[in-house]
């Protein structure tokens, strides 16, 4: 069965650094887009950035310059490295992909089970 499996989250002072990791089990077919989410309490659920398979981003404006998407396709993972973070980026984030699980099925959305991620003033 496909799971995504993330960790790398935590405690950090402002302008601290974390790096956030999501991997893909259970040996899917294929994998499409790779994103990154965040929900803070009482928030909606935001996107943070996505990665195709081929490598192109997007970000939200409120991380660019600041967080990096990456993607480690032979290893079914994808990455988000957090710089100069700030209280305001305290939520829990999430991963996502499309994922084809065999040759016969369809591509469907799987998420994560998500990460807290904690900015300290």
């Amino acid at each position: 069965q496909v799971q995504l499996v993330e960790s790398g989250g935590g405690l950090v002072q402002a302008g601290g650094s974390l790096r956030l990791s999501c991997a893909a089990s259970g040996r899917p077919f294929s994998i499409s887009n790779m994103g990154w989410y965040r929900q803070a309490p009482g928030k909606l659920r935001r996107l943070v950035a996505t990665i195709t398979s081929g490598g192109s981003t997007n970000y939200a404006d409120s991380v660019k310059g600041r967080f990096t998407i990456s993607r480690d396709n032979a290893k079914n993972t994808v990455y988000l490295q957090m710089n100069s973070l700030k209280p305001e980026d305290t939520a829990v984030y999430l991963c996502n992909a499309g994922i084809t699980v065999d040759r016969w099925s369809t591509e469907s959305t799987y998420w994560g089970q998500g990460t807290q991620v904690t900015v300290s003033s």
